[in-house]
């Protein structure tokens, strides 16, 4: 047994010494987004830094525990916070918790992010179902993992956002009078934000969203089979003609108004899935 597979077992272990229903559903909650967790009929929130081979999350605004419980009678596991390649760590270690999610019985995955709308008809505050990426991070989660236990080591990327979730999440919004746009998401590595001249590169390749994160996470899903759809928050309008300064701060700020939208959204399809 390698040595990621000793870490996966490791942690997937320690988690099923609580006691708590298969989840479901795994949820990866992003950079001011954690109004889902008051969805959640809560069985038990786990630190990071309790989970054996878990890295701990260093931004400020990701909280850094794994809330177990249920959203209507799904029982669901999500990420109270996530990790990013900036942050020093691997692309292993940043997917590390997908992996280990998918081994607790997940079926399928829901990720939120939040990012610059490079589009012009993207507005601060928007949610955008994400539906397809751009991946120009420096690093591959997939690097080195030759073994079939971690699924093929060609995954197919041609649909990586699972078409039936994307349909269910955009039905729900008509539901619920919340607007859902779809757009194409570029992932850089950050942590700095972008110059004009690379914010007119990256929509001349075809993005509408820039953000520092999901992608890896996304990748690994698609080697594990696993269904997946991600919801990004505009945080900040990339105009490059007419470009402001911004502060992370802004950027949390923007993302925590849009929170509420986005996880009553979140758990209204959960609770049907």
């Amino acid at each position: 047994m390698d040595l990621l597979l000793q870490q996966i077992t490791a942690a997937t272990a320690y988690l099923q010494t609580f006691s708590f229903e298969q989840p479901r559903v795994g949820v990866v909650l992003g950079t001011g987004l954690g109004e889902l967790v008051n969805h959640i009929n809560i069985t038990h929130t786990i630190p990071y830094h309790q989970i054996p081979h878990f890295p701990e999350s260093t931004v400020e605004s990701h909280k850094g525990n794994l809330i177990l419980g249920h959203i209507g009678s799904t029982p669901i596991i999500a990420m109270q916070g996530r990790f990013h390649y900036y942050e020093g760590y691997t692309m292993q270690q940043i997917t590390f918790p997908v992996r280990v999610m998918k081994a607790l019985g997940i079926q399928q995955l829901l990720l939120s992010n939040a990012a610059g709308g490079m589009n012009p008809a993207f507005k601060k505050g928007d949610l955008i179902l994400l539906d397809d990426h751009i991946n120009m991070q420096p690093e591959n989660p997939l690097r080195g993992l030759n073994s079939p236990v971690y699924g093929s080591r060609f995954p197919d990327m041609s649909c990586p956002y699972n078409p039936a979730l994307g349909e269910k999440l955009k039905t729900t919004a008509i539901a619920l009078g919340t607007s859902l746009k779809s757009g194409v998401y570029v992932s850089v590595m950050g942590p700095n934000l972008e110059t004009r001249a690379e914010y007119r590169f990256l929509r001349m390749i075809g993005a509408d969203l820039v953000g520092m994160s999901t992608v890896p996470e996304v990748i690994v899903a698609n080697q594990l089979q696993l269904p997946c759809a991600a919801v990004s928050v505009v945080t900040d309008e990339c105009d490059p003609d007419n470009l402001h300064p911004v502060s992370i701060e802004e950027i949390i700020a923007v993302a925590g108004k849009a929170d509420k939208l986005l996880s009553t959204l979140f758990a209204t399809v959960i609770g049907t899935l």
